[in-house]
């Protein structure tokens, strides 16, 4: 990777692209148009991860990508959907420790004429490490507290949407109601939405880098808890 990449933002026509893509779930139209995708979406895409990829070098934050490894595919997965349609309508890459998708504790970005938005965190954990990550939670809740409070300060919060409604097992003897409410949670992420104004701006790599940065402690927190399990799996 060039330390010399630059991301001036995506193509003025990258969203009405993906609007486009909508309404024409086509192979032949993506094939007469993919030279435009190509131009106005997956190279500036591959731009901002490599471009953020070296500011959080230059900060110490151990988050990576590449163009190769990071971006998700426009093209959907449609063996076990109901939706048949070909193309995904957003454009998304993810950024981890040792640069591959399937790793957790990430920066996360979403393009999209519905929603853009940079999210970090730790999303969708195997059932044992979502366990060791509940159990630190109960082990140190005053660090756990404080981090939230970090985070806080930077105008985040946890994203809620998609707890659960009771207690997970195990940890039915967990009184406190601010901890049932962390331990609810099936993921633990924060997300920051995103104006589509800058979309096509340098600001966009701007807002990944802040909320990575400003992240690294909460994320440093989950990866003690899931760590040791990846030492312990075998080769």
């Amino acid at each position: 990777m060039s330390d010399a990449v630059t991301f001036r933002g995506f193509g003025e026509k990258a969203l009405p692209f993906l609007k486009a893509l909508g309404f024409h779930q086509d192979r032949d139209w993506f094939a007469e148009n993919k030279a435009l995708y190509e131009a106005e979406v997956k190279t500036p895409l591959g731009d901002l991860v490599e471009a953020a990829s070296t500011r959080f070098a230059a900060e110490g934050v151990p988050l990576r990508g590449s163009r190769k490894t990071s971006l998700y595919r426009v093209y959907r997965d449609v063996r076990f959907s109901k939706n048949k349609d070909p193309y995904n309508t957003h454009a998304s890459a993810l950024m981890t420790r040792t640069g591959n998708k399937k790793d957790n504790g990430f920066v996360y970005v979403h393009i999209s004429n519905e929603r853009s938005f940079v999210a970090s965190g730790f999303y969708a954990l195997e059932g044992p490490e979502l366990r060791a990550l509940r159990d630190l939670i109960v082990r140190e809740p005053d660090s756990f507290r404080t981090l939230l409070a970090n985070m806080a300060a930077h105008g985040f919060d946890l994203d809620r949407s998609e707890a659960l409604k009771r207690t997970p097992r195990g940890f039915e003897d967990v009184d406190d109601e601010e901890m049932i409410g962390w331990l609810r949670l099936k993921h633990f992420t924060f997300i920051d939405e995103i104006d589509n104004a800058i979309v096509t701006t340098p600001a966009l790599l701007e807002r990944m880098v802040s909320l990575g940065t400003i992240s690294m402690p909460f994320l440093t927190f989950g990866w003690r808890a899931i760590d040791p399990l990846r030492e312990e799996a075998p080769a």
